[in-house]
C-alpha cells in the first residue's frame, strides 16, 4: 500500500472511531443511553452502509455485533477520557500551575486515545473481514458519507 494510501486509511480509520465513538455514549433524545436501543442503532446503520450489496443478513449482524462489541470495551476508557478532561480543567484553573501534572494528564490523555484507536481499528479489521471486498468498499464508503454530513445515524 502506498504511502498516500496508508495515510488515507489511517484517517478513515480515525473519522470512523470519533464518528462512531460518539455515537457510542451519546444520549439519544435526552434520555439515558440504552445497550439494546444501541445494538439496535448500529444495526440499522450497518444495514444501510451495506445497502445495495449482496451482503446477507448473518453478515450485516456480524458487522453490526462487532462494532457494538468494540464500544463496549471502550466505555471504561470514555470514561476515563471524561475524568482527565476535569482533571486537566482543575489543573490549568488551580492558583498555581503544576507542568508535571498537567504533563501526566496529557500523557494519559494519549495512551487513552492510542488504546480507543487501536480498538476501534481492531473491530474494523474484523468486521471487514466478514465482508467481501466490494461489499467492504461499500460500506466504508457509505459509513464515512453519512458521517461526513453531521448527521448521526
Amino acid at each position: 500500500m502506498t504511502t498516500l494510501k496508508t495515510m488515507m486509511a489511517a484517517l478513515l480509520a480515525g473519522s470512523l472511531a470519533m464518528t462512531a465513538g460518539g455515537l457510542a455514549y451519546a444520549k439519544v433524545d435526552g434520555q439515558a443511553f440504552d445497550p439494546a436501543k444501541f445494538q439496535e442503532h448500529v444495526a440499522k446503520r450497518v444495514d444501510k452502509a451495506l445497502n445495495g450489496t449482496d451482503a446477507t443478513a448473518d453478515q450485516k449482524k456480524q458487522v453490526a455485533d462487532i462494532l457494538t462489541s468494540s464500544f463496549k470495551d471502550m466505555k471504561p476508557l470514555h470514561d476515563k477520557r471524561v475524568e482527565n478532561r476535569k482533571a486537566m480543567r482543575e489543573a490549568l484553573q488551580a492558583p498555581t500551575i503544576d507542568p508535571a501534572k498537567i504533563e501526566a494528564i496529557r500523557g494519559e490523555q494519549m495512551k487513552i486515545a492510542d488504546a480507543s484507536s487501536k480498538r476501534f481499528t481492531k473491530a474494523l479489521t474484523d468486521a471487514g473481514n466478514v465482508l467481501n471486498a466490494q461489499q467492504r468498499q461499500a460500506f466504508f464508503k457509505n459509513w464515512s458519507e453519512r458521517g461526513h454530513h453531521g448527521k448521526r445515524g
